[in-house]
């Protein structure tokens, strides 16, 4: 079993940056890769980042790249978001899910485990 719980969601200005965090519970969280997604209301959840469970391998949706980083430190069990260069239509809840599957990384059914999500808040 992996706990997640993210943190680091709040409001910023159109221009500025966050970065969240997912903590992790569980001593096989460094076999997980995990993802970042994110859901505005009235849509489906939207893939943003992935790291591999080595930290090795990247992936980013096409409108993120270039202003979102993905990290992780498995000795502390938490994953990293920097987000920077921040847009009104990345406002969301951004949602934390680790998983092991081979495959599919960027749908949410790859994932077994999610956090409860932060809220992000960009004004103009």
């Amino acid at each position: 079993q992996v706990q997640l719980v993210e943190s680091g969601g709040g409001l910023v200005q159109a221009g500025g940056s966050l970065r969240l965090s997912c903590a992790a519970s569980g001593r096989t969280f460094s076999s997980y890769a995990v993802g970042w997604f994110r859901q505005t209301p009235g849509k489906e959840r939207e893939f943003v980042a992935r790291i591999s469970a080595s930290g090795g391998v990247t992936n980013y949706a096409d409108p993120v790249k270039g202003r979102f980083a993905i990290s992780r430190d498995n000795a502390k069990s938490t994953v990293y978001l920097q987000m920077n260069s921040l847009k009104p239509g990345d406002t969301a809840v951004y949602y934390c899910a680790a998983g092991n599957r081979v495959g599919g990384w960027s749908m949410p059914i790859t994932y077994d485990y999610w956090g409860q999500g932060a809220q992000v808040t960009v004004s103009s």
